[in-house]
């Protein structure tokens, strides 16, 4: 099969835009011919995101697939470890099956930390056999992110194993190391970490990319650090890379994906190529990706956009064949979940509060936490919550065994009344809730529970439930069908008083042990500094 593509095309090695037309036969580009044209639409590589989790926009690969291709998105490199701290391998084949249904390129990396630390209890095990196993399939492209860096540190036996097994198969590995600085930094970069994605501020990146880390510059929907990164287009072109790692379907579908860090940048200043390059290059070059860069003897991975500034998508090629618009999918019946927790009962929500307690509070536009300490005026024998500190109830509890829920407070979400809960908890995914009466909060959680997992909110006994019925932490259903749903809860916890951008995602995140500063598990707050729980 024969096509002709004609338009503005932007070569991204040369630093030139010309008229011409890209010739393809058989999903390869055979010609780049420049001469006249009337149409003056830019032909340009596609975007690429360089790490993601596709379990996090709560849609199946196939659905996410068809919401990105829209936005000029033909690949993306995944990490699956979402759908791996839930079923395990068979999580893991899940996706990959899955994402076939889809034409987008979707390139998966081997979790490396399931579960993510050994404070954590997921319903699923990878092991450094299953490593092995994985990466001698052929089928993935890197180590994912290493999170378990006291493992690394140490040279935990278990972890060294995984990266020697990416080192045998040339894998790249994937960073993880928010705040990591000094010998660690440098210990820890020594054991073939290639990338790091948790960067915030310049000072950090600059101390990492002196140990040859290459630096994703991530702005998803919680954890948002162009702003603070952005410089680094201008400086660093060659060793930078886009990514969003975490972004619900809401945002996905209304402000776009890497395309709106493209049009952002652009709008900045920097330099458009320099933009491509980091947009859709690098990624290919690093983690040596099967997508055509718009060369001759290239896959014809390309899109067509109207102009340089919005970059508003006509059309988008992958593999040769034009894919902007695709048929909804046929939504098939999914089985795959693991949820074994009754209902709880509101009294096991009481938590005495007689002395000065460690609160976890928020940082707006980050992952990170800091330490805070409220003081009770008087000895309260079930604290609820202090609205005019900021102090809200907070609950985990596990979802793969019958267990007490764990008890403490958060102070951020400005919450006035209600409870909201959701059982994408990163990175086990366990059921977490925040809320200002007990009431509320066992409904909300017992909703979650009900329906084997969901995002819910609950005031004054009314309850609203988007069901994920796929591995409790994504929907079967269509992506604009989930993204509606979701545009609703999220404005229902905006009415009782949460003044957060992204709620449920910044919830989901106070589980996650490996980012600092404190957080909520299995055996209540947790000290990312000491990395181990806290006593109080």
């Amino acid at each position: 099969m024969k096509d002709r593509v004609e338009g503005n095309i932007v070569d991204v090695f040369e630093r030139e835009i010309f008229e011409g037309s890209v010739e393809i036969e058989n999903g390869f580009i055979t010609a780049i011919n420049r001469h006249s044209t009337e149409r003056k639409d830019y032909i340009m590589p596609g975007f690429i995101d360089a790490h993601m989790h596709i379990e996090s926009s709560m849609l199946t690969p196939e659905n996410f697939g068809n919401v990105v291709i829209r936005e000029g998105t033909v690949a993306v490199v995944t990490d699956p470890h979402e759908i791996a701290n839930v079923m395990g391998v068979g999580g893991v084949d899940f996706m990959v099956e899955n994402s076939r249904r889809s034409p987008l390129k979707t390139f998966f990396t081997i979790p490396s930390c399931v579960p993510a630390t050994p404070f954590d209890c997921s319903g699923g095990v990878i092991s450094s056999e299953d490593v092995e196993k994985l990466a001698a399939s052929g089928r993935f492209v890197g180590l994912s992110e290493m999170m378990d860096i006291p493992g690394v540190l140490s040279e935990n036996k278990e972890v060294m194993d995984k990266l020697d097994v990416a080192k045998k198969y040339r894998l790249p590995i994937d960073g993880h190391a928010p705040l990591l600085s000094g010998k660690a930094l440098a210990t820890y970069a020594s054991r073939g970490i290639s990338t790091d994605h948790e960067s915030s501020s310049l000072a950090e990146v600059e101390e990492k990319m002196t140990l040859g880390l290459k630096i994703l510059i991530r702005e998803g929907s919680a954890a948002r650090n162009y702003e603070a990164l952005k410089s680094l287009i201008r400086t660093h072109p060659d060793i930078v890379m886009f990514c969003t790692d975490d972004s619900h379907v809401y945002e996905l579908l209304t402000i776009g994906h890497i395309g709106k860090l493209v049009a952002r940048s652009v709008a900045n200043g920097f330099d458009l190529f320099d933009v491509l390059r980091i947009a859709s290059i690098n990624p290919i070059h690093h983690y040596h990706l099967d997508v055509g860069q718009l060369r001759v003897g290239d896959k014809a991975d390309f899109i067509v956009v109207d102009n340089t500034e919005t970059f508003d998508v006509k059309e988008v090629y992958i593999d040769g064949v034009e894919r902007l618009h695709i048929d909804p999918p046929t939504v098939l019946p999914v089985t795959l979940n693991y949820f074994n927790l009754d209902k709880i009962a509101v009294s096991s929500l009481r938590k005495a509060v007689d002395q000065p307690i460690k609160v976890i509070s928020l940082v707006e536009g980050e992952l990170l936490t800091t330490v805070d300490v409220y003081s009770p005026k008087i000895p309260v024998e079930n604290f609820e919550n202090d609205s005019h500190e900021d102090i809200s109830k907070i609950v985990y509890i596990n979802r793969y065994n019958n267990g007490s829920p764990q008890v403490a407070f958060c102070k951020g979400f400005h919450l006035e009344k209600g409870a909201f809960a959701s059982s994408i908890a990163h990175d086990s995914h366990n059921i977490i809730a925040v809320g200002n009466s007990d009431k509320d909060l066992a409904d909300a959680i017992n909703a979650v529970i009900e329906s084997k997992g969901g995002l819910s909110v609950c005031c004054n006994g009314k309850i609203d439930l988007l069901p994920l019925p796929v591995g409790g932490i994504m929907s079967d259903r269509p992506a604009e069908e989930v993204g509606d749903a979701y545009y609703k809860l999220d404005a229902q916890v905006k009415q009782l008083g949460c003044k957060l951008d992204a709620p449920f995602m910044t919830l989901s995140f106070l589980s996650l042990v490996v980012i600092p500063e404190i957080k909520i598990g299995e055996k209540g707050l947790f000290s990312y500094t000491d990395f181990d729980w806290v006593v109080q």
